[in-house]
């Protein structure tokens, strides 16, 4: 094998082991079923979701199989049902027909669009107007929507002339039939702070009304879990994972049990952008039309439905840190809000406080009392320094790794050349049924005849 031919199968291990590596986790539905434990990943609405199932029905293999197909597809069917209705990305979407009409005649939708939609509503009058689907206008001109991604600022007279097209008080629902209506031919509808968290709730009724009432589901970080989960140690709670909110670092602030529940978390710290050293949140006041400023960086709140928690951690997001307390209080809701706080090691270093309300108020003191969560976020520490070059230190490795196994294919196997030595590695079948190595896109012959060299010297060496 010429030193040329050994580089070239080298890069092909490489090029495996980095797209493993780099590749979005949630690509395509995954899973392993069994007696025990069930997981199935994938993307929608913009993001991924996980879905997990305890206790699946049968421990037989083909049956499993079976089932975990069916289930899958199940999955993934009810989450495009939910795109399909009120995605704003799709232009087929009852929501996107819907914002595209001219008409003030009420719209027919189908009953979960219209049940989003009050519920949205309801939040977004008990809030104060602090939560309004019908910012649609605002989110795509501060570059938050669907549109182009300008990343300026708009100025004042632009912020009121696009405010004379939003306010819920525009827009209304009913469900018999199910239709929505907005009073101003240009009123928009934008649903992805509550969608969510409905196609979590859709989720668990599917799996719960299957027989599934063991499950664990989360979709865009919006989770409902119902029943337990099977252990090693016996049955316990399910716990959900509530990240401190500091975008530099990879923090869990919590992992909360939880039974029967729905959490939602809010905040202001991953999706935004920067002109002239501002910082501007994807969250935005519908009051001002701006997008929030005040010490709040996290809102996690816990209820009975996820689409309910879902819209009140945004609004709560919206209000900043004492008016989301006392509003949080007067509305009976569970909820942890994690705030900004001056830090006397530096300015260039974050601190944190805690606050809870209903169960979360102890919670919330157990975290501000633990010296490893008061602990500040530096932007410049070594500590911080090392978890982010983690990552690639880790890929480093992996890449060289692959390049010395290349390079023994090659020293064992003498100096013929093999093609597709990438050892058969993610080896796929075409429709012709002619097996390729899915890196290196050549016939699986040279794989073979990897594998009868291997198989020999393995005799001769017994």
């Amino acid at each position: 094998m010429t030193e040329n031919r050994m580089t070239r199968r080298g890069l092909c291990l490489v090029a495996f082991f980095v797209l493993t590596c780099l590749l979005p986790p949630f690509v395509h539905a995954t899973g392993d079923s069994g007696p025990d434990f069930a997981t199935f990943q994938g993307a929608t609405m913009g993001t991924t979701y996980t879905v997990k199932v305890s206790d699946p029905p049968s421990s037989d293999a083909a049956l499993d199989k079976r089932w975990f197909e069916r289930t899958a597809a199940s999955i993934d069917r009810e989450l495009r049902s939910v795109n399909d209705q009120m995605s704003t990305y799709l232009k087929s979407s009852e929501l996107s027909q819907f914002n595209n009409s001219d008409s003030t005649d009420w719209f027919p939708v189908s009953d979960a669009t219209a049940e989003v939609v009050l519920l949205a509503l309801e939040i977004g009058e008990k809030s104060g107007g602090l939560f309004d689907v019908t910012v649609g206008p605002l989110v795509d001109r501060w570059s938050f929507g669907p549109g182009e991604r300008q990343h300026d600022v708009p100025d004042e007279a632009e912020l009121a002339s696009i405010q004379k097209r939003t306010g819920q008080r525009h827009l209304h629902a009913r469900l018999d039939p199910p239709a929505i209506q907005k009073d101003i031919a240009d009123l928009r509808v934008d649903l992805s702070a509550i969608a969510k968290g409905h196609g979590v709730d859709r989720l668990v009724r599917l799996l719960n009304e299957a027989g599934l009432p063991n499950v664990f589901v989360e979709v865009g970080g919006e989770v409902r879990v119902t029943g337990t989960k099977r252990t090693p140690a016996g049955r316990q709670s399910w716990k959900v994972g509530i990240q401190k909110p500091d975008a530099r670092v990879n923090q869990l602030a919590l992992a909360h049990p939880m039974q029967d529940a729905a959490m939602a978390t809010s905040g202001d710290y991953r999706n935004y952008f920067e002109v002239d050293g501002t910082r501007y949140s994807h969250t935005l006041n519908p009051t001002t039309g701006k997008p929030i400023e005040h010490s709040l960086a996290s809102v996690t709140v816990i209820a009975d439905s996820c689409a309910k928690a879902d819209g009140w951690a945004t609004a709560l997001n919206v209000a900043g840190l004492e008016p989301a307390m006392q509003l949080a209080k007067d509305q009976g809701l569970d909820t942890l809000l994690i705030h900004r706080i001056n830090n006397p090691h530096g300015e260039d270093m974050i601190a944190f406080k805690v606050n809870g309300t209903g169960t979360m108020a102890e919670i919330a003191e157990r975290m501000n009392a633990s010296s490893v969560f008061a602990q500040a976020s530096m932007s410049t520490s070594e500590g911080s320094f090392a978890e982010r070059m983690m990552p690639i230190l880790i890929l480093t490795a992996a890449g060289f790794g692959a390049v010395l196994l290349a390079m023994a294919v090659g020293v064992i196997f003498g100096r013929k050349a093999i093609s597709g030595s990438c050892g058969g590695l993610n080896a796929t079948t075409d429709a012709d049924g002619t097996t390729r190595c899915s890196m290196c896109s050549t016939p699986s012959d040279g794989c073979k005849e990897l594998r009868d060299k291997m198989a020999e010297s393995e005799k001769l060496n017994a």
